[in-house]
């Protein structure tokens, strides 16, 4: 039987609670490998392990109130590597501060909520079966 190679996911969020209760979540799927950070600088110093998608709080000044705050923890990620997915999650339920990710680069915005876990696996099998429909295509174009 073929082994799935599970996608590597980075969670940051400054609310340790919220943070470990995703962290969980994302265990219990058994889909993925996970690492979780508490401010966006300690993400961006640990892009060398070339995460697939990164669930990325929009507020990051809880732990340190100079911290980088997640559209400054974005851009530095797609800097890095453009082909990262970048999940916003955040607590502000304005089209604005949405609008405002996509601008950035974000692949999708997400309020927390009680539902925010589900709507995060939609995503992220959403980004899985793209790649694999990319994958497909090129390898399509490549054989033309």
């Amino acid at each position: 039987m073929k082994k799935v190679k599970k996608k590597l996911i980075f969670l940051v969020d400054d609310d340790a609670l919220y943070l470990k209760s995703l962290e969980i979540q994302f265990i219990e799927c058994e889909l993925f490998d996970v690492k979780t950070f508490a401010t966006g600088e300690l993400c961006v110093e640990n892009l060398t392990l070339n995460p697939d998608i990164v669930v990325l709080d929009y507020r990051l000044s809880g732990v340190d109130k100079t911290a980088i705050d997640g559209l400054e923890t974005l851009d530095r990620i797609k800097a890095a590597n453009e082909d990262i997915h970048v999940i916003m999650l955040s607590e502000q339920d304005k089209i604005e501060v949405a609008v405002n990710c996509m601008k950035h680069k974000a692949t999708d915005y997400i309020v927390k909520s009680e539902t925010a876990f589900i709507r995060l696996l939609k995503a992220i099998n959403e980004i899985i079966k793209n790649q694999k429909l990319e994958k497909t295509l090129n390898w399509y174009m490549e054989k033309m």
